[in-house]
């Protein structure tokens, strides 16, 4: 099947191609702007862009023959030519060589700002086009994603810290969450780019997809590690009374390093208390490596919480120099059913409830952290905020009275930082404001061409402030 190649022409919404005739005559140019306007978390980490910008923005992204055939597409689609604005694109093609006559300003990517701050600012740069720039509002707005789940990544990271910092070792947040989301994404695009923003905070995950989406659109060759690991298929299929050998080939096979073995096939506290704790109990201590244990059913807390106790019956514990208690350094355990925000916390604060440091365990998260959002989840929001006509610039903004909480905000905005003796304070303020303070936006595409390419490294380094 050949499959063609999609023109940025039909990466709108339907909607928007008869919008170039309802401006204002005399308009030459639309501000508009991209925000959180609040939501579950007080405040975002923005991710994305760079890649929606490479993938969807950059170089040569209209021809003559792509408006040929819109022109066709969208008469069928509409029933009649009218709509369509051929004249516009053609415009794009002749003058502008194809590229985007758009000029793209946006927060470094890896930074965190409380919500309710401007994180990206468009303006068309063609006087003869100011309707283009609402025209990327849909692919644009799909950054939503992205900075949520990276956003919501690095909440979890704080939670799983606190407790870390209070039972045990921080240093080992990074593969604290490991990323279990690919099978439960709606697309293999999808599951890329949330997994992606989840790496910006952790180094654990089975999300192939990501690790390319980073190498590719982010130039980190490897981003994200993994180990062996079972699955109910490939223990279950030695059989019930042959679950003891289906452990024991997994410490044969991998004879070092971290394993992680789901033991909750048929009865996942005769597994840990008889098998791992008894049968293979020599084997699990003689190895050249730490066994984690995976339970995968039941009620999370309730499950962890017994679990732990027969680990740590059957193969003893110690105290840290923080008074929890800790498994033999053989032996740790991973959840990777149903974790979220609260079930993370849930688990966590019970352990140390019952003396258990957090260091003895790590999660896995697939729906929670990869599914479980949209785009109200952060409430994120494109829209105008100012228009150039006839050489003057007018404010331009959203107050319906049935909302107030989507009163938008006007002119040509900027983001900046004060600096108090409390600290550093982000604040949205129109570009006449600014004064002598510096815009944290930056230029990051114009006219086809990205300006600024942001290595993953420096993304993770602003995360990690």
């Amino acid at each position: 099947m050949n499959i063609k190649r999609k023109s940025f022409i039909r990466k709108s919404d339907s909607y928007k191609i008869g919008h170039w005739r309802q401006y204002p005559p005399g308009t030459t140019t639309i501000a508009s702007f991209f925000e959180s306007r609040g939501g579950v978390f007080p405040e975002v980490t923005f991710f994305g862009l760079q890649y929606i910008l490479k993938r969807h923005f950059e170089g040569k992204v209209v021809t003559k023959k792509d408006i040929a055939e819109a022109k066709r597409y969208f008469k069928r689609h509409f029933g009649n030519a009218t709509l369509f604005n051929e004249a516009g694109w053609r415009r794009i093609v002749e003058v502008h060589g194809g590229r985007l006559p758009l000029v793209i300003h946006a927060l470094p990517e890896g930074t965190t700002v409380p919500t309710r701050n401007v994180l990206i600012t468009v303006e068309n740069t063609d006087p003869e086009l100011p309707w283009l720039t609402n025209y990327a509002e849909t692919i644009l707005s799909q950054v939503w994603y992205p900075l949520t789940v990276a956003t919501q990544s690095r909440y979890m990271q704080k939670l799983i810290e606190k407790y870390l910092e209070e039972t045990g070792d921080p240093s080992l947040i990074s593969f604290k969450l490991h990323d279990f989301g690919y099978r439960g994404s709606t697309s293999d695009e999808s599951a890329g780019i949330g997994g992606a923003a989840h790496l910006v905070n952790f180094r654990g995950t089975d999300n192939l997809s990501a690790i390319d989406v980073v190498a590719d659109y982010y130039g980190e060759e490897m981003a994200g590690f993994s180990i062996p690991a079972s699955e109910h298929s490939t223990m279950t299929s030695w059989g019930r009374d042959h679950e003891e050998d289906a452990y024991r080939n997994m410490l044969a096979v991998f004879p070092k390093g971290l394993i992680s073995v789901v033991s909750d096939s048929y009865d996942i506290f005769h597994a840990c208390k008889n098998i791992w704790g008894k049968s293979l109990k020599n084997e699990v201590l003689d190895r050249d490596g730490v066994l984690v244990i995976r339970p995968d059913s039941g009620h999370p807390v309730k499950v962890v919480l017994r679990v732990v106790k027969i680990l740590g019956k059957a193969f003893g514990t110690t105290l840290n120099d923080k008074g929890y208690k800790m498994l033999h350094p053989k032996i740790r355990i991973i959840q990777g059913d149903g974790i979220d925000c609260v079930m993370l916390e849930k688990i966590l604060e019970a352990m140390k409830k019952a003396g258990w440091s957090a260091d003895n365990i790590a999660f896995g998260s697939g729906g929670g952290l990869l599914q479980k959002v949209n785009r109200d989840t952060e409430k994120c929001a494109f829209k105008c905020s100012a228009a150039e006509r006839e050489g003057i610039w007018r404010d331009v903004k959203k107050d319906p009275i049935t909302d107030h909480g989507k009163v938008s905000k006007a002119g040509r905005l900027a983001l900046v930082k004060f600096i108090h003796e409390d600290g550093e304070e982000y604040r949205t303020v129109r570009e006449e404001e600014m004064d002598a303070m510096q815009n944290e936006l930056i230029t990051v595409f114009k006219n086809g061409k990205i300006l600024i390419d942001q290595t993953f490294a420096e993304i993770r380094k602003r995360a990690a402030q």
